[in-house]
């Protein structure tokens, strides 16, 4: 079990690498640097409603794929799941690196990063003394 996970963590690792820096690139084609910027010195609470936005875009999509997969279109809804995933990496994700300080002040978002980032730490920690993670890690090199 132990060496799926670490196949699956280091994936992620991979993917979340490329999104980051393609996120970073379509940013900067877009000429978005100066909401980059305002994102960056909002208050708190612009923060939260401009992290809400991108988190309202994927959560249909998910829906979505939950309905095809229980509707017995299991290959429609996977590629649905994985087309959120992208986008809520892509998304979701450069938003609250832009507004994590801002965000962190809300007590109920501080708990949520607080709990999710001990148990991701947790979990990786477990898989990472693997073989095949390490093996995978010299790959990424």
């Amino acid at each position: 079990m132990k060496k799926i996970l670490a196949i699956f963590l280091i994936i992620e690792e991979w993917l979340w690498d490329l999104l980051t820096a393609f996120g970073r690139s379509l940013f900067q084609w877009l000429n978005l640097e100066h909401f980059e910027q305002w994102l960056r010195q909002t208050d708190p609470t612009m923060a939260l409603v401009a992290f809400s936005i991108p988190i309202l875009i994927v959560a249909p999509i998910n829906i979505v794929a939950f309905v095809l997969i229980a509707k017995g279109m299991i290959l429609q809804g996977i590629l649905m799941e994985v087309l959120a995933k992208l986008l809520g990496t892509l998304l979701v994700a450069r938003v609250f690196a832009l507004t994590k300080p801002q965000l962190l002040t809300f007590d109920f978002l501080n708990t949520i990063y607080t709990t999710i980032t001990r148990w991701l730490h947790w979990a990786h920690g477990k898989v990472t003394d693997t073989t095949v993670y390490r093996w995978m890690k010299q790959l990424r090199v």
